[in-house]
């Protein structure tokens, strides 16, 4: 897959809806930090994989505004994780879920461990299955089969060549990770890129949640079947969190999201306001399950959307909670907040990028509430330089 160009004052021009409805939102940037182009997960459930390179490659942007091209490879990140995954699944006889999540401590743990490469390396993914974006529907179920029929056997002794059998078959996808390779006339491995190329430190990169059902300005793990390396997040008062969000973008840094996107208020295929996520003051009938095939299918209630922006819930702590205690609040989908914007009434939004491809009526970028952001975020994965200082002083992060 040939290297996107960078879109940043260009996406001036695709942010304003054209009112081809009466009260369509229009909206105006108010501030907007570089990315890399819109990419596409097709049927896949690797959101998190896109959306954290998103990240980091806007991580990248900012140090090196010159390297306008840059484009890491979702596949050599998913291949290392599945295999990491499989051997956590069959570690704890299947009690560790094994899916096609993950999370964005998936890659920051690549990026450590493994490396990254860019794309281009790697095939996209490979040619002969006769696929030009991935499509998991022949791929998955046969490995998720394989690890399943071994972490819930009977028997006493597993042969430990399980794990060649997976990475046989991600290689058969993927292509193999390379151990070397030549990028621009320099050869590098995936952590020297990492380090010499890219200039990347992972330690540079926090989690950041808020639940009261652990103690705020501490750390925990939280607790959702994709995070399945069990990676800490720190806690903060909604409020708090919310600053982060909002000072962090107004100074210039970008943030992987991840949020519930299965809640009526995440506008999808009908309507005026398309590819806006709110949180309409009405009785909500959230969907179930994750990622593209189901956010973007027609079902009852799952497109209502209000007409001026107005009209939404206010968010509290408790509201916050009470969706994830009854499971109404969801680990749906990772994504990347760059920017914010406001509408014609001067109320403001999250800019965000998704991983969609050519979606919607902004070309894959979306709007969403700062309400459904307090609401729907499960976690966020930020530069810790990124964080107020009095913020991260109480956290204990330097």
């Amino acid at each position: 897959m040939k290297a996107k160009n960078i879109f940043a004052a260009s996406l001036v021009a695709l942010l304003p809806l054209t009112a081809s409805a009466q009260d369509s939102l229009i909206f105006t940037t108010v501030v907007e930090n570089p990315v890399t182009s819109i990419k596409n997960q097709n049927n896949s459930g690797t959101c998190w994989s896109y959306s954290s390179l998103a990240f980091l490659e806007s991580e990248v942007l900012k140090k090196h505004p010159e390297m306008k091209d840059i484009d890491l490879c979702e596949s050599f990140l998913v291949s290392k994780t599945y295999v990491d995954r499989a051997d956590r699944n069959i570690r704890t006889h299947g009690d560790a879920s094994f899916s096609q999540g993950g999370s964005f401590y998936d890659a920051i743990y690549c990026m450590k461990n493994y490396g990254l490469i860019p794309e281009g390396i790697m095939p996209y993914p490979v040619v002969e299955y006769g696929d030009s974006l991935y499509n998991f529907t022949n791929f998955f179920p046969p490995m998720e089969a394989y690890v399943t029929a071994i972490s819930k056997s009977d028997a006493k002794k597993i042969n430990p060549k399980w794990r060649d059998a997976v990475q046989v078959m991600n290689d058969l996808y993927f292509g193999a990770c390379p151990e070397k390779f030549t990028y621009k006339g320099k050869e590098y491995t995936p952590k020297s890129f990492v380090e010499n190329y890219l200039t990347l430190d992972p330690d540079d990169y926090v989690s950041l949640t808020s639940y009261t059902h652990h103690p705020f300005y501490e750390s925990f793990i939280l607790e959702i079947q994709d995070n399945w390396r069990w990676a800490s997040s720190y806690n903060l008062p909604l409020e708090e969190l919310m600053e982060v969000m909002e000072y962090s973008v107004k100074n210039g840094w970008t943030f992987a999201w991840g949020a519930d996107v299965s809640e009526d208020g995440f506008s999808r295929r009908t309507g005026k306001n398309r590819c806006v996520a709110t949180v309409p003051d009405t009785k909500t009938t959230a969907g179930v399950g994750s990622d593209q095939s189901r956010w973007t299918g027609e079902k009852a209630g799952a497109n209502i959307s209000t007409a001026d922006g107005a009209g939404e819930k206010v968010i509290t702590q408790a509201m916050r909670q009470e969706g994830y205690d009854n499971w109404t609040t969801t680990d749906d989908h990772g994504m990347q907040i760059y920017g914010i914007a406001k509408d014609q009434n001067g109320k403001e939004y999250f800019m965000m990028k998704n991983s969609w491809g050519d979606y919607g009526p902004y070309k894959g970028f979306w709007y969403v509430s700062k309400p459904y952001a307090a609401y729907k975020t499960m976690n966020i994965v930020i530069n810790k330089n990124a964080l107020p200082k009095h913020i991260a002083k109480k956290l204990g992060i330097k």
